[in-house]
């Protein structure tokens, strides 16, 4: 496959993915822009890899895990100010799907990751460890705690309860 050929096919789909790593569209844009440039230069070696994908995922997850670890990128992106706040066109469906994307951008970089390649993606736990260098287990933990932040987040974890009464 060529490079032309894998960036028409799979181009798409590592914007999303990198959408949801970061939570920017433009910095995912960025980002995907980024890593297929340095993927095109090794493209000859990328591209006689058994699986070419989970690299170039690979290599967006490093990179933003890279840009996240720099202090001066450290910007907080706010919701967009709305023209007319009395029009509500957006369903409710879709009101908790934000709300919830919301709550995920506050998990750590990591657990973030992990959520997004488990629930987003839908890679099995194999995959996402094969794709972060790390264990099954590891993955597991880490979508269990995430998991968890998010309960307390939403107030209905354990940690919410006690600190109710």
């Amino acid at each position: 496959m060529t490079f032309d050929e894998y960036v028409l096919a799979r181009g798409p789909a590592l914007v999303r993915f990198a959408r949801l790593l970061t939570g920017d569209e433009h910095r995912a844009e960025d980002l995907a822009q980024d890593v297929l440039a340095t993927a095109y230069v090794r493209w000859r070696r990328v591209g006689a890899m058994d699986r070419p994908d989970l690299y170039v995922r690979r290599m967006l997850v490093n990179a933003h895990h890279s840009w996240r670890r720099r202090l001066m990128n450290r910007e907080v992106s706010v919701d967009a100010v709305r023209d007319d706040a009395s029009v509500r066109d957006i369903a409710a469906e879709t009101d908790e799907r934000d709300a919830m994307w919301r709550l995920i951008t506050r998990l750590s970089p990591r657990q973030r990751t992990v959520i997004v390649l488990r629930y987003y993606e839908d890679y099995d736990d194999a995959t996402i460890a094969e794709l972060l260098q790390c264990s099954q287990g590891t993955v597991r933990t880490q979508a269990k705690r995430a998991l968890d932040r998010l309960q307390i987040l939403t107030g209905r974890g354990e940690a919410a309860d006690v600190r109710r009464s």
